[in-house]
């Protein structure tokens, strides 16, 4: 299995629980890694794998209208994007909050899921 990976892509997301999260969208950092044919590279076709500039708009977009109390449904969610709409076989992200703690530079989450 071949991957594609996105590293550290900067988004704008209504997330958290607490008054001030709610109050405004927090810079997030989304690392996104995922399976793609192995054709794809034979071939030399965008048609046989995942288009990584429709992955970052989709995620941008769906980002920017919902809210989510916790790190761990937004990679949840996006997750499933890759999984059901792009066809996505294997998935891992990385999500974190940048500078939401005085002396921490990033706090987040990892989850790693496959189609069963």
């Amino acid at each position: 299995m071949d991957f594609i990976f996105i590293e550290d892509m900067r988004v704008e997301a209504h997330v958290g629980i607490y008054p001030r999260e709610r109050a405004a969208p927090q810079s997030l950092e989304i690392s996104l890694t995922f399976g793609v044919p192995d054709e794809a590279a034979r071939d030399d076709d965008i048609a046989k794998t995942i288009d990584y500039a429709e992955v970052i708009a989709r995620i941008r977009q769906e980002l920017a209208v919902r809210h989510f109390n916790l790190l761990e449904t937004i990679g949840e969610y996006v997750i499933g994007l890759m999984l059901d709409e792009f066809g996505a076989p294997w998935v891992k992200i990385s999500i974190a909050k940048v500078g939401v703690a005085k002396g921490v530079r990033r706090v987040g989450v990892q989850i790693e899921r496959s189609r069963t």
